[in-house]
């Protein structure tokens, strides 16, 4: 009874260890720099899509490959940031470093800066529209003008709200559910009908898949919203990440109880 229990320890400490995330101590900048490699063959920013090409060690965007003009920063309309898609905030704020000390003292917490350098939720934006979304939520917007020249991104300063182009509102959506999904992120019921609406109206496409894959390889896990592995149904939308994570528990645990007990 002695080796059968050891070795359901054994299993618990195994499966623990492959459900959590094996890039566990990464750095947003070292996940810069990987992403950097990703985007080589496909380099052009998410939301305006501007080709971009690499000076040095910095990512110049060139506005005539997308008809982009500065709002009012050209100087950081000039670069290429990582931007993530869910903003740190919305991450970073349900968290108790965040609620004691910002994003600063966030800095120590080895969850936030797993989440701040989690791959799957950046993407590569013109410095200028990355400074104006800012944490602003997306939304539909109703008439609002285009304040970047030919680029579709639509930023309401007011409302603190933003309408991407259309062709990003699905990638948006599956960032965000995954982001929900491996952290336990909160969504509202708005956030998530929305997101469930993107999500249908923009499939995933032929780069989002390449990119899903290529961060699995590296990172060790995929967006499962981009590989088909799960669905963006109701009844998922409303299970926080720490259910599954128990019901995993759980299960183990009852291994253990038929091991001791057998």
């Amino acid at each position: 009874m002695r080796h059968r229990f050891i070795s359901s320890v054994f299993c618990v400490s195994a499966s623990l260890a492959l459900a959590a995330p094996s890039f566990a101590g990464a750095s947003f900048s070292q996940s810069k720099r990987t992403l950097s490699e990703i985007y080589a063959d496909q380099a052009t920013s998410f939301y305006c899509g501007c080709e971009f090409v690499k000076e040095g060690k910095k990512l110049v965007p060139l506005h005539e490959s997308c008809g982009y003009v500065p709002r009012k920063n050209a100087n950081r309309a000039s670069r290429i940031e990582w931007e993530h898609v869910m903003p740190a905030w919305a991450f970073g704020h349900q968290l108790q470093c965040w609620q004691e000390g910002g994003r600063k003292n966030c800095r120590k917490d080895e969850r936030f800066r797993t989440m701040e350098a989690d791959m799957h939720n950046l993407v590569p934006a013109i410095g200028e529209v990355n400074g104006d979304r800012s944490n602003y939520s997306f939304a539909m917007l109703s008439g609002e003008p285009r304040s970047y020249g030919a680029c579709d991104m639509e930023v309401h300063f007011k409302s603190r709200k933003v309408e991407p182009p259309e062709h990003r509102r699905g990638d948006i959506a599956r960032s965000y559910f995954y982001m929900r999904d491996q952290y336990g992120v909160r969504l509202s019921k708005q956030q998530t009908q929305l997101f469930e609406a993107w999500d249908k109206q923009d499939p995933v496409d032929r780069w989002e898949r390449q990119r899903n894959q290529e961060i699995a390889r590296l990172q060790g896990n995929e967006n499962p919203y981009i590989s088909g592995a799960h669905s963006t149904g109701s009844n998922v939308a409303e299970q926080p990440a720490e259910s599954s994570w128990l019901n995993q528990v759980l299960a183990l645990l009852a291994v253990i109880y038929q091991a001791l007990n057998s």
